[in-house]
């Protein structure tokens, strides 16, 4: 608070006239002082702290390896290209061989419809994790139950698996791209490898080579 302080220098000079007396004022910081850190402590107690978003990779360790062969119902195979284009082909269950390419992009009508398509069709629970989202907003699930029942469902024995590959022609904003849909599209199971020569042929004859 401010305080008003009588000089008392107040008097008479040498002429007989006497001499007003000067005020001074002094400002007390010490209530300001107790509001600041009233509100640094209300700010610490209110904000929450950002936590850090990270997505799990699955990269295969031998791609021989037995253990990483799965059906060929199961499996789909993204290739990226020039353009901002994606190539992608399934395999025939019966003869192993790869069936005709086709060429999307990274549009909600492009490569995510093809992979909520395929992934609703091999996955029955995968809607599911869509309530457990809710209910988590709505606070009856913690994240940590929400991550269990969403990342079981993910896991889904017989669910949709993505083999990512990128060409030297693709870009880095590509690869983010591509991941960003296997969030979106609830997809647990992808991995990361390289091009097979094969596959270089199959996108010459799309023009994407």
């Amino acid at each position: 608070m401010a305080e008003i302080a009588a000089d008392g220098g107040g008097g008479k000079h040498k002429g007989g006239k006497k001499r007003g007396k000067k005020m001074s004022t002094r400002v007390d910081f010490t209530p300001m002082v107790d509001l600041g850190f009233l509100l640094i402590t209300f700010f610490m107690l209110t904000t929450s702290m950002n936590k850090p978003k990270t997505m799990e990779l699955n990269m295969p360790v031998k791609p021989e390896d037995a253990e990483n062969k799965v059906k060929a119902s199961q499996a789909v195979t993204l290739l990226l290209t020039k353009d901002d284009k994606v190539v992608f082909y399934f395999i025939n269950s019966k003869t192993g061989d790869p069936e005709t390419p086709q060429i999307t992009d990274y549009s909600k009508g492009g490569i995510r419809s093809t992979l909520l398509r395929e992934n609703k069709s091999r996955n029955p629970y995968v809607d599911s994790i869509a309530i457990y989202k809710e209910q988590l907003n709505m606070g009856s699930i913690n994240e940590a139950t929400y991550r269990a029942n969403a990342n079981r469902i993910k896991g889904w024995k017989d669910g949709l698996i993505v083999v990512i590959k990128a060409t030297d022609k693709s870009n880095y904003k590509n690869m983010i791209d591509i991941l960003d849909e296997m969030l979106i599209c609830n997809i647990g199971r992808y991995a990361i490898v390289d091009i097979t020569p094969p596959e270089i042929d199959m996108l010459k004859t799309v023009n994407l080579e």
